[in-house]
């Protein structure tokens, strides 16, 4: 375990911890999906979500600032797929009002979370060059 604000890790940061949980509960949602989707609309979502944890993940090991951060921009397009998803999901009934909006919160939380990391890389970059 890591102590207070020590990251050795791309599964210490915030941003990857919250997109895990995520991914993760968009796996165990789609299960419950009729099987006529399973190579439709499951495996977008399964797709998206993994997308965001591999970016945020291969962006922390290229040990480069503006590239870390071009690689969490596409973890946010990522998280933006996801709500799409989601939302035909919802139409199409293979989910509840709550659940929807329960993880269209989770997808926020990721959104502003992975905003934050993005601004400190940018900034950290520029320190960085000064």
């Amino acid at each position: 375990m890591n102590t207070v604000g020590q990251i050795r890790s791309f599964e210490d940061l915030e941003c990857w911890k919250l997109a895990a949980g995520l991914r993760r509960k968009i796996s165990l949602l789609v299960k419950t999906f009729p099987s006529e989707e399973k190579f439709r609309l499951s495996d977008q979502m399964v797709r998206a979500s993994r997308s965001v944890t591999n970016n945020i993940a291969e962006g922390y090991g290229r040990y480069h600032f503006l590239e870390n951060a071009k690689f969490c921009r596409n973890s946010r397009g990522s998280l933006t797929e996801l709500q799409d998803h989601l939302m035909i999901a919802f139409e199409e009934k293979y989910l509840s009002e709550e659940l929807y909006t329960e993880l269209q919160t989770d997808i926020l939380n990721c959104q502003k979370v992975l905003n934050g990391y993005v601004k400190y890389l940018l900034r950290a970059k520029l320190e960085d060059t000064q």
